[in-house]
């Protein structure tokens, strides 16, 4: 799909999380106030040019129509070790998994899985996992499974606090815990779903 401008795709992931959210589509006024915009010029030629980039469509002359075109998709951001640890990952947002069924918010990406350390929680190697961004660390809660950053490397493990370490447990009792201090450790997302089909879009 041809490439949005940052206007374009602001525009587009508030409209395909309102959507996703309210199973209907926003007004020009909603649309207006979301974007801080005073004037409805800028938001139709923004619409005209997802349309016309194939992101969204709408019945003509009937208001609240809008809607989200099959393509888009959550972009696949690399590969992260469930094993030993790997060099972070790096955007390859070139690629996509069709998703659309699902109720996936903008930000969300996804790793391709790289070893057999989570197989217990029925995550194999080649398994793409959803993950969604934590913006505060402390809100996620011990046994979630997370893509964990260390210095220069990332891991998919349950995360748990132990003092003033964290804990990084495997789903595989062929492999040991990580024990790290907790300002060691960057939280760079929690996993939403597993997905096992590889067809891209």
């Amino acid at each position: 799909m041809e490439p949005l401008t940052n206007a374009q795709e602001e525009l587009y992931n508030w409209l395909a999380d309102y959507i996703r959210e309210h199973q209907h589509s926003p007004s020009i006024r909603q649309m207006m106030r979301a974007m801080g915009l005073k004037s409805p010029a800028p938001i139709q030629s923004r619409l005209d040019h997802l349309r016309k980039k194939g992101y969204i469509d709408w019945n003509e002359g009937k208001a609240r129509t809008i809607r989200i075109l099959q393509g888009g998709g959550v972009p696949i951001k690399g590969t992260i070790a469930a094993g030993s640890m790997v060099e972070a990952f790096v955007d390859v947002a070139e690629e996509h998994l069709d998703l659309s069924s699902l109720p996936i918010k903008s930000r969300d990406y996804a790793l391709r899985v790289r070893g057999d350390s989570m197989i217990d929680a029925l995550i194999d190697n080649g398994d793409f996992v959803i993950m969604r961004p934590v913006a505060d660390p402390g809100s996620v809660r011990d046994g979630t499974i997370v893509a964990a950053r260390v210095e220069s490397a990332t891991t998919l493990k349950y995360l748990y606090r132990q003092g003033d370490d964290v804990v990084l447990k495997p789903a595989n009792a062929n492999y040991e815990p990580m024990v790290y201090p907790a300002q060691d450790v960057d939280i760079q997302g929690r996993l939403l779903a597993v997905w096992r089909s590889h067809d891209l879009v």
